[in-house]
C-alpha cells in the first residue's frame, strides 16, 4: 500500500511540474504579447502625434491665405465681408408638421378600464 502511495505521490509531482512548466511560458507568451502590443500602441500614438503636427503645419492661416493668393483665378475666392453673415431671425425654418389622427386611441392609466377615449 505504501509503494502504490509513494508512485501516486510521485506521478502527482510529476504531472503539477509539467502544469507549472506549462503554465510558465504560457504567462511569457502573454507577457511578450502585451508588450509587442504596448509597442505598437505606442507607435500608433507616435505617427498620430507626427500627422496632428503635419496638419497643423499644413493649415497654417499665412500659408493658406498664401494659396487662396495663387490660386485665385482658378478658384475665384473673394475675402470675407461682415455684411455677408446673417442673423438668426433671419432663417427661414420649415413649419412644424400637422399630425392628424384618424383613430381614437385609450390613454387612461388602467388600460382601458375607464372607458375614456381622447378623440
Amino acid at each position: 500500500m505504501r509503494t502504490f502511495l509513494y508512485i501516486l505521490t510521485t506521478l502527482s509531482v510529476i504531472g503539477l511540474a509539467f502544469w507549472a512548466y506549462r503554465e510558465n511560458y504560457a504567462t511569457q507568451g502573454a507577457l511578450a504579447e502585451t508588450r509587442d502590443l504596448r509597442d505598437d500602441i505606442l507607435q500608433a500614438h507616435e505617427r498620430l502625434a507626427v500627422l496632428r503636427a503635419e496638419w497643423a503645419y499644413l493649415n497654417r492661416p499665412d500659408r493658406l491665405r498664401d494659396l487662396a493668393d495663387i490660386n485665385f483665378d482658378r478658384l475665384g475666392l473673394l475675402p470675407l465681408r461682415p455684411d455677408q453673415f446673417g442673423n438668426v431671425d433671419q432663417v427661414a425654418y420649415p413649419p412644424d408638421p400637422i399630425i392628424e389622427f384618424d383613430n381614437a386611441v385609450d390613454v387612461s392609466s388602467l388600460g382601458g378600464q375607464s372607458g375614456e377615449v381622447v378623440q
